[in-house]
């Protein structure tokens, strides 16, 4: 596992340890990257669920100004900070150990916005997961418009449509399934 491109590309990345996340592919991050950059000029990335940080890492590594970590997992939130520190990341980040919705919840309220957020939760429950993480970024203004959501699912996954959310693009790696969805209108205020 490794940064693919930009200013940290080729510096190794450690796995979580143990089998309780499933690390992307370098094949399928570089595909993911192809599809959505290659590279940024500026902005803020989410990583959800985000395991040992590799897609964030890559996100600001590849030009964006700053990358929020969310993981519920202790080993994980160790692995993130680990590989922080070997990609000379860590003042371009901020690592919070939460459940990933309460995290995304948390943001939102503070009123961040991203212009990039990656979900990748565990196969066994990621159409559950992120269903429930894209209602609530379609509700909120967490996701700038033309801003993108990346999400890691299983081969067989079908996720929903939403107002706010438009799916543009879907393609299968093996086991695989990235979708990406861009946010192609702004929530209105009720009054």
């Amino acid at each position: 596992m490794r940064v693919i491109s930009g200013e940290q590309g080729g510096l190794k990345l450690k796995p979580v340890p143990g089998k309780q996340t499933r690390p992307t592919t370098d094949k399928v991050k570089e595909s993911i990257f192809n599809m959505i950059g290659p590279y940024f000029e500026g902005g803020q990335v989410l990583d959800l669920f985000a395991g040992s940080g590799a897609l964030g890492i890559e996100a600001i590594s590849r030009g964006m100004d700053k990358g929020f970590f969310i993981e519920a997992q202790h080993q994980a939130v160790q692995t993130i900070q680990t590989n922080l520190t070997h990609t000379k990341l860590s003042d371009k980040a901020t690592v919070y150990k939460n459940d990933s919705l309460r995290g995304l919840k948390a943001v939102i309220s503070r009123g961040e916005t991203f212009q990039l957020i990656v979900i990748d939760p565990p196969y066994a429950k990621a159409e559950l997961y992120i269903k429930d993480a894209l209602e609530k970024i379609n509700g909120s203004e967490v996701l700038e418009r033309g801003g993108l959501i990346v999400c890691e699912t299983a081969a067989s996954s079908e996720l929903p449509h939403f107002e706010h959310l438009s799916i543009i693009r879907s393609e299968r790696y093996g086991e695989t399934k990235i979708t990406i969805y861009e946010r192609v209108n702004v929530v209105e205020e009720s009054s």
